[in-house]
C-alpha cells in the first residue's frame, strides 16, 4: 500500500475517531473538524516523504490536537478551552456513558434536538461519515453549495447556542435516535451506491461500519421497531452486494441479478428480523416497511417471481408515513409489474417537477417508455439519466439500456 493509499484508508478508518477525541477535549465540534482535516492535509504532505508511520491513528490524533493548540492560540482564546488546551495531551479517560462505541456516541452528539432535523442530519454526515458537502448533497437531492451552508449555519448555532459537546446519557436517546437512524441510512446509502463519479460504486467500508453501528444501536435500544427495521433493511441489501456490480464494473438491476450470489445468511437474518416486528403486533415504520419490501424481493427464487401485489401494499403504508417524491417513484415502478407500464408512467410523470434533477426519476421514465415502446422518447429520458447520474458503474447500465431500447 502505497502512502496516498495509506491516507486515504487512515480517513475512512480513523476520522470520526479523530473528530471525537477532539471534540470532547476542547468542546468545539468546529475546532475538532479543522484540526483533524489540517491532520489529514498534513499526513498528504508529509507520508509520501516520510513513509507511513507505524501507527497512523495515533500519529493524525496527535497531529490534530497539536493543530487544535495552534489554532486556539492564535485566535487568542481564553477561559476553560485554553486551559485545557495547555494540559499534557495523556489526560485521564473520560467517562463515555451510555454509548461506548466512540463513532456512535459521536453521532449521537451531533444529532442534538436543539438543531433542525435536516441540519442535524447534515452535520453528522460531514462530522462522522466524513462525507463531503457533494455527496450528502445528493443525498438530499440539493445543490451543493446550499448543503454547505446548511452545515456552517448548525456549527453556528452549536456555538451561537452554547450546546456542549456532551457525552450523552441513557436518558438522551429516545430523543435522538431518529436522526441517528437517518445519518446511519444515509451512509448505508452512499456505500451501497456511491454518488461521486470518480468513486467505486459500492464502498463497502461505509456499508459495513453502518451496519456495525446498527448492531450497536439494535443492542442499546432492543424494543425499538425502527433500530431493528434498519438493520434488517441493511442486512437485505447487503445481502446482494456481490451480484450488484458486473466484472466488467457495470451495476446490474434487480432483473438481472444472479440470485445464487447473494448472501443466504444476512439473508435469513435479515428475514428474522423482519418476522419479529411483525409478530409483535406494532403499527410499523418507515424503515420496517422498507425492510418488508426487501424481504419480499429477497423471498422470490426469481424476479418474476415476486410478489407484486404484496410490494405495492407494502409501498402503499409506506407512502401514508412517507409523502417524498422518491418513495411515491419507486412505488410506481413496483406498479409497472402489476398494473402495466402505462399506468406506472402515468404516475411517474405527476412527479415532473419535483425530481427533474434526479437521474432515477428520468431512468425509471425511460424504461416504461421502453416498454411502451416508445423508443425515441425513451432514449432521451435515457440521455438525461445518463447527464445526471454520478456513478460510472451505473452510467454504464444506463448506456447499454439506452442502446438497446430500439
Amino acid at each position: 500500500m502505497n502512502a496516498n493509499e495509506a491516507v486515504a484508508r487512515a480517513h475512512r478508518e480513523e476520522w470520526a475517531r479523530v473528530v471525537a477525541t477532539l471534540a470532547r477535549r476542547f468542546g468545539d465540534l468546529d475546532v475538532a473538524e479543522e484540526a483533524a482535516a489540517e491532520a489529514f492535509a498534513t499526513a498528504v504532505e508529509r507520508w509520501p516523504a516520510d513513509g507511513v508511520p507505524p501507527n497512523p491513528g495515533a500519529w493524525l490524533t496527535t497531529t490534530a490536537y497539536r493543530k487544535a493548540i495552534d489554532r486556539i492560540r492564535r485566535e487568542d482564546k481564553r477561559g476553560d478551552r485554553q486551559r485545557e488546551a495547555q494540559m499534557s495531551y495523556e489526560a485521564p479517560p473520560e467517562p463515555v456513558g451510555a454509548v461506548e462505541d466512540e463513532r456512535l456516541r459521536l453521532v449521537f452528539v451531533c444529532c442534538h434536538p436543539a438543531l433542525a432535523a435536516d441540519a442535524r442530519v447534515a452535520l453528522t454526515l460531514r462530522m462522522v461519515g466524513g462525507l463531503t458537502a457533494a455527496e450528502i448533497a445528493r443525498a438530499f437531492l440539493v445543490q451543493e453549495s446550499a448543503m454547505a451552508r446548511r452545515i456552517t449555519r448548525a456549527k453556528t448555532k452549536i456555538k451561537a447556542a452554547r450546546i456542549p459537546y456532551r457525552v450523552p446519557d441513557a436518558e438522551d436517546l429516545p430523543a435522538r435516535v431518529v436522526g441517528v437512524l437517518t445519518v446511519l441510512f444515509l451512509v448505508f446509502n452512499e456505500g451501497y451506491l456511491a454518488t461521486g463519479p470518480d468513486a467505486d460504486p459500492v464502498r463497502q467500508d461505509l456499508t459495513a461500519e453502518a451496519i456495525r453501528l446498527a448492531r450497536l444501536l439494535r443492542a442499546l435500544l432492543p424494543q425499538n421497531g425502527e433500530v431493528a427495521g434498519l438493520l434488517a433493511l441493511m442486512l437485505l441489501t447487503e445481502a446482494r452486494r456481490a451480484a450488484r456490480v458486473s466484472p466488467g464494473g457495470e451495476l446490474v438491476a434487480l432483473d438481472e441479478q444472479d440470485r445464487t450470489a447473494w448472501d443466504a445468511e444476512l439473508v435469513a437474518e435479515g428475514h428474522r428480523l423482519v418476522r419479529e416486528r411483525l409478530d409483535s403486533g406494532q403499527a410499523p415504520g418507515r424503515y420496517q416497511l422498507l425492510a418488508a419490501i426487501n424481504a419480499v424481493h429477497t423471498s422470490a427464487r426469481d424476479f418474476r417471481d415476486t410478489d407484486w401485489s404484496q410490494v405495492v401494499a407494502l409501498y402503499d403504508q409506506l407512502v401514508r408515513l412517507d409523502r417524498s417524491p422518491v418513495v411515491t417513484l419507486n412505488r410506481s415502478v413496483a406498479l409497472a409489474e402489476l398494473d402495466g407500464p402505462a399506468v406506472a408512467l402515468a404516475s411517474v410523470d405527476r412527479l415532473a417537477g419535483q425530481l427533474d434533477g434526479y437521474h432515477a426519476y428520468h431512468a425509471a421514465r425511460a424504461e416504461l417508455l421502453r416498454r411502451l415502446d416508445r423508443g425515441r422518447e425513451s432514449r432521451a429520458a435515457y440521455d438525461r439519466a445518463i447527464e445526471l447520474a454520478g456513478n460510472t458503474a451505473e452510467r454504464a447500465a444506463l448506456i447499454r439500456r439506452r442502446n438497446g431500447s430500439g
